[in-house]
């Protein structure tokens, strides 16, 4: 294997592959990057048999090839050196099938190589009709989401984004158990077949990373144990979860005892500054109040002090709450509102709070109070 690149073009796949590389140097072989090269252009691929992705750079984009073949270099150590080079051109051979070569203007390193038979067989399937949406949508979709997902690993479908497709509505749900985020998109084509599956939120989050702010598609093949994630030169493969999703609509009430909107810049605002005397361990309870066309925010910490915060707001009826909840939550499920204006549900002080977008009625938030009163 002989070869010359550009090193931006050589960085920006090295970049996108080492999101899958493994922490954890169980397997030696995982902490590596195979480079393969052919007469059609170069792979580069890495895996940690949680997530794989493979970027090609087609030969067009190399300077010149001057012999093909195959070989594994350390990720850590090829990523620092690519990135710190000053030259333009990185000329890259392997010597004796066990070290390789870089070089760049001045510079010049020679790194040991692990056995490319050694690497394991990604196997990146695609399907004839995969589902296809706009790369906006898919970030869209996980930001509004991924931020609900469990951090705790004793129940681990919790720690992913389930994906439900039915003919043209793909919808996204998180949650924790203690809170929901909820959001769908329309697909222009339908889907043939019913799908839901959870895949991890950390491995969504990597590949979100990774996608290009660029007006192009994301075509998204799924299988019984795994999915596979195909844009631009990329293919980022992750598995999926096993096991049964909650059914979390039936905690989604239909009707409410009171609706209050607000600004929403003003109400995180609020939020936030009462949320600095509330303390971690006792979950940042803060309570609210509503007063007519005003509510009381509050919270009151012994060893802390107390702060209390008045905001109006546009009532549906002359119902007043009193209802108590994580003021890091709420700010959680308020960052995904973009409209001027957020509405709040509310049914009883024991029952969950629904957030909702003024002007988007594709995203749902969801919170469960913190019993005080």
């Amino acid at each position: 294997m002989k070869f010359s690149i550009k090193k931006e073009i050589l960085l920006q796949g090295l970049n996108a592959v080492s999101k899958a590389l493994s922490n954890k140097n169980l397997i030696p072989i995982l902490s590596g990057i195979k480079f393969n090269l052919t007469n059609n252009g170069l792979f580069l691929s890495a895996s940690d048999n949680d997530i794989s992705i493979e970027s090609f750079i087609d030969k067009d984009q190399l300077e010149k090839i001057d012999d093909t073949g195959c070989t594994v270099i350390q990720g850590k150590y090829i990523l620092e050196i690519i990135r710190k080079l000053e030259g333009r051109i990185v000329n890259i051979e392997l010597l004796d099938g066990i070290k390789v070569l870089i070089s760049c203007g001045n510079s010049e390193f020679n790194l040991n190589c692990m056995d490319d038979n050694e690497f394991p067989n990604l196997n990146l399937e695609e399907k004839k009709q995969p589902i296809i949406l706009k790369k906006d949508d898919f970030k869209t979709l996980i930001s509004k989401t991924s931020f609900a997902v469990s951090s705790q690993e004793t129940r681990p479908i919790l720690t992913g984004i389930n994906f439900k497709i039915n003919k043209d509505k793909l919808e996204c749900i998180a949650t924790d158990s203690y809170r929901l985020a909820k959001k769908y998109i329309m697909l222009n084509n339908k889907s043939e077949e019913d799908i839901n599956i959870v895949i991890p939120g950390k491995n969504l989050m990597e590949l979100t990373k990774i996608l290009e702010d660029t007006d192009s598609n994301i075509e998204m093949h799924v299988f019984n144990n795994k999915v596979l994630f195909k844009f631009d030169n990329i293919l980022f493969q992750t598995r999926v979860l096993s096991g049964t999703f909650p059914d979390v609509e039936r905690l989604i009430p239909e009707s409410f005892l009171l609706s209050i909107k607000t600004n929403t810049n003003e109400f995180y605002n609020v939020i936030d500054r009462a949320s600095l005397l509330t303390s971690e361990k006792d979950k940042n309870i803060i309570k609210f109040e509503s007063d007519d066309s005003d509510v009381i925010i509050s919270s009151n910490s012994p060893e802390i002090g107390k702060v209390e915060e008045k905001i109006t707001v546009d009532k549906n009826n002359a119902e007043n709450i009193k209802i108590a909840f994580s003021s890091k939550y709420m700010m959680d499920a308020i960052k995904t509102i973009e409209s001027k204006n957020v509405i709040l549900n509310f049914n009883s002080d024991i029952k969950p709070i629904i957030i909702l977008d003024e002007d988007d009625d594709s995203l749902l938030q969801l919170i469960l109070p913190i019993k005080t009163y």
